[in-house]
């Protein structure tokens, strides 16, 4: 903890939902790399309160919008296990691009890591930008809190925004 707390290259949020409670989950901004406009999102967990729920889309695209439109980054990466399938859905979900897979990239708990990476450019954000815009309107959410159309299908289908 000590390590994580000291690392400038790593800002890390609380999540809790706008209604207030008890923080459900964190993110965090890693490998920050100011100089050539490049920064990571990662380091997520939702606890059972916040998965799968328009809250946690809302505190992903809050962390994109900050990054990409205030603070002006040129690029989002997004990494993770290659076996993890569950992130990688995520990834797609919410409009990182493919780009491979970096083989051996790491060690992580003893045992060997490879990576897939995924990223955002600042030419796509515009475009990502309008489809969570979309997604995240009053007017696209049922009274009983689900959407009318879902964040995957509108990735999938851009030009309809």
């Amino acid at each position: 903890m000590r390590q994580q707390s000291a690392d400038l290259g790593r800002v890390a949020y609380a999540i809790r939902p706008v209604d207030g409670g008890a923080v459900c989950g964190e993110a965090s901004y890693l490998n920050i790399q100011a100089e050539h406009g490049v920064i990571e999102i990662g380091s997520i967990w939702f606890g059972p309160r916040l998965r799968r729920t328009r809250a946690a889309t809302e505190a992903m695209y809050l962390l994109l919008h900050h990054a990409m439109d205030d603070l002006g980054y040129r690029r989002m990466e997004w990494k993770c296990n290659a076996l993890n399938r569950k992130s990688r859905n995520a990834a797609k979900r919410l409009g990182f691009r493919f780009e491979g897979v970096f083989y051996n990239h790491a060690i992580v708990k003893g045992r060997n890591r490879d990576s897939a990476w995924y990223s955002i450019l600042g030419e796509e954000w515009p475009a990502l930008r309008g489809i969570f815009e979309t997604w995240l309107s009053p007017s696209n959410f049922l009274d009983d809190g689900s959407a009318r159309r879902s964040l995957s299908d509108l990735m999938a289908a851009p030009s309809e925004t």
